[in-house]
């Protein structure tokens, strides 16, 4: 893509949806969002491996492992999410992106600014969620 855009744009609903800069500005904010969780995963590597060392004394052992879980359990959350940018990515390519996948229609830019991986309407969320409610109760 080769529109510039301006260190303060922000997409409008006065413009056509989806134009191109909007998809610009939303795959510059995936991309810069994508390259920050793998720092993060990066920093979590090298602190497991500086941590590896035994601890004589059981608590900080123990301690040490609850801590390596934890972080563990959220570079997991990070691959997943960095699975979702990837999508997102590759919609933005393909030309679907910011369209709910339920109805079709267009997700508001506020929600996508938000949630830039979000692939359905806020209604459309909202009516998964209640389903979801439903089925986790039965």
């Amino acid at each position: 893509m080769s529109v510039e855009l301006a260190e303060d744009y922000r997409p409008s609903e006065a413009e056509p949806f989806m134009n191109e800069r909007q998809r610009r500005y939303f795959r510059d904010k995936l991309l810069t969002w994508r390259e920050e969780l793998l720092r993060e995963s990066r920093e979590t590597l090298e602190h497991l491996q500086d941590e590896n060392q035994n601890h004589p004394d059981i608590v900080d052992r123990a301690s040490s492992e609850t801590d390596r879980a934890i972080e563990l359990r959220a570079r997991d959350r990070q691959r997943k999410l960095i699975a979702k940018i990837d999508a997102a990515l590759t919609r933005i390519e393909d030309g679907s992106y910011g369209y709910c996948e339920e109805t079709g229609e267009p997700i508001s830019l506020r929600r996508l600014d938000a949630r830039p991986i979000a692939t359905l309407s806020i209604e459309a969320q909202e009516r998964h969620e209640r389903r979801e409610r439903v089925y986790r109760d039965d």
